[in-house]
Parts: structure tokens; sequence; C-alpha cells
């Protein structure tokens, strides 16, 4: 057993998740308006997602990668639909005066929302593949444990940089009026909405 492949996978793992995109804007945004945890939990809902992914890539299970990157038209389609609406309800929601508390009751919704949502881009699969054999693991599905710990090794790296973001947007929430909060709200909603615009103009 090489315990250094969990460390490479917690690198695979923090690249990945430190990307900006939709889910990021997204997280840093719930962040804001409903408070660290709640961001921190659609964040627990992104790395899961990676780690699924990343579970396919490590142990080669080239049947499912290949189910769904043939249908990844629809995949795409639907969560390019699903950004366009949470931009809209983005833009239009007022935030929380008390984000601790704010909707402390829909940590599930938080955590689903994200998980689904990420697993809507099959072609992560094939991100994990090519970054796994450029780190030297490529060969990590010839050893189940080897590939457990290149997966666990992901998780922890993506739940490792959702937890420093989120700690980071919260500390900053408290300097932030009211009215910053709402124009936030406003360019998230904008910014998560045009991504998914542009996720359903590339299936033209």
């Amino acid at each position: 057993m090489d315990a250094s492949f969990f460390l490479r996978g917690m690198i695979i793992g923090l690249s990945i998740a430190a990307v900006v995109g939709p889910m990021c804007i997204l997280c840093i945004q719930r962040t804001l308006s409903r408070g660290h945890l709640y961001g921190l939990v659609s964040g627990l809902g992104i790395a899961t997602a990676d780690a699924v992914y990343g579970s396919i890539a490590a142990f080669s299970l080239t049947v499912i990668a290949s189910l769904l990157i043939s249908q990844q038209g629809w995949l795409r389609l639907i969560g390019g639909l699903f950004l366009v609406y949470l931009g809209i309800r983005t833009i239009l929601s007022k935030p929380a005066e008390q984000a601790a508390t704010a909707q402390a009751n829909n940590f599930l919704g938080a955590y689903v929302s994200t998980f689904l949502l990420t697993l809507t881009n099959p072609m992560t699969i094939l991100s994990f593949a090519a970054i796994f054999a450029g780190l030297g693991v490529g060969g990590a599905s010839k050893s189940y444990l080897t590939a457990t710990l290149v997966v666990c090794g992901v998780f922890a790296g993506s739940t490792l940089w959702w937890c420093f973001l989120t700690s980071g947007i919260s500390l900053l929430r408290q300097k932030f009026t009211p009215l910053w909060l709402l124009w936030i709200n406003r360019l998230s909603g904008a910014v998560i909405m045009g991504f998914g615009v542009f996720v359903l103009y590339s299936l033209l």
C-alpha cells in the first residue's frame, strides 16, 4: 500500500474544486446569503459528486463512464436548464438578515441540489482520468485498495477546499450591508444564469 496515493488524490480534489465555475459562485452566494454551514453543506454535495466521478475513473468502470458520456447531451441540457433556474431564483431572492439561522431546515436540499448539478457534467470523468495519469495514478484500478485511497483523497481535498472557501467568505459576510448582499445575489444569479445559457448554447 502506498499512502502517497491519498495525498495525490487530495491534490486532484483540491485542483478540480478550486476552479471558479458555477458551483463555486453558487457556494459563495449561499454562504453570504444563508450562512457558513449552508454554504459548506452545498460544497459537500459537490465533493461527493467529485468522489463519485473519481471512483468511476479510478476503478475503471468503463461501462458506466461510457453510458454517462453517451448521454451527456441530455445531462448537460438538464444541468443547463437547472443553472438558468438557479440563476433566476438567486437574482430574485432577498438575502437573510440572520444568515446563521436562515434555511436551517433545508440543508438536505442544499446538499442534493449541488450533488445532482455537479453530476450533470459527465466529462468530469475524463478530467479525472487525465489527471490520474499525469500524476502517476493511472494504474490505480489495478489495486482496489490504491483506488480507494485515491478516491478518499479526492473527497478529502475537495472538502478541504470548500471548508476553506466558505469559512473565508463567512468571515467577510459581517462587512457587507443588506444592500451589498442584495446586489451580490443579483450579480451571482446573473453569472450562474450565464453559465447555464452557455451550456445550453453549446448544445446547439
